[in-house]
């Protein structure tokens, strides 16, 4: 019997919320759904949190995933900036504690590290990248929905086993085996 699951991954934010939807089926992963939460448009912070946690609601109950993969804030200089950023994190979790769902939080660098290799890559490098692993055809307008969309393929690699008769005995023989996991 193949395992399936569905992962939500959001890149949480005050100004737009990215989010994206995988649906990992035994050790492969598509494409659901991906977009934004325009929050730009609503003056009051509370507003926007509101708004957060209802979109978010609103994905959990009409995708159903089983798990959401959310990126951790980064430190910065401006710690108002900061403060509302963590903000916005806690509402989408609260959001999908109230469905019972588990959460994985990941750094952005380890993000960016799992889907392209480079933890310093850019937010161009990371949609490119998922661009190609699942196969989108149509890029977003806000690399926000991308990077929501890397959140979640990064939990699906880091739950990945590598599948064979007892692992690979040379670097060659483990690359012919998992040609879609070389950085060319």
């Amino acid at each position: 019997m193949i395992n399936e699951k569905i992962i939500l991954g959001i890149d949480p934010g005050t100004t737009v919320m990215g989010y994206g939807l995988i649906k990992v089926t035994g050790n492969k992963a598509q494409l659901i759904t991906m977009g934004v939460l325009e929050l730009h448009k609503y003056s009051d912070h509370y507003l926007k949190l509101q708004k957060i946690f209802e979109r978010v609601v609103q994905l959990v109950d009409t995708y159903r995933p089983d798990e959401l993969a959310i990126e951790a804030p980064f430190f910065g200089k401006n710690v108002q900036s900061m403060l509302k950023l963590g903000r916005a994190q806690g509402v989408a979790m609260a959001a999908v504690l109230s469905r019972s769902l588990p959460i994985f939080e990941y750094a952005p660098l380890r993000i960016k590290q799992a889907i392209t290799g480079n933890g310093s890559a850019s937010k161009e490098q990371v949609a490119m990248m998922l661009q190609q692993l699942l196969k989108i055809k149509e890029m977003p307008q806000y690399l926000d929905a991308t990077d929501g969309l890397a959140a979640a393929f990064c939990h699906f690699l880091q739950n990945q086993k590598i599948v064979g008769g007892g692992g690979a005995k040379s670097w060659k023989e483990f690359m012919n085996s998992n040609p879609s996991r070389v950085k060319k």
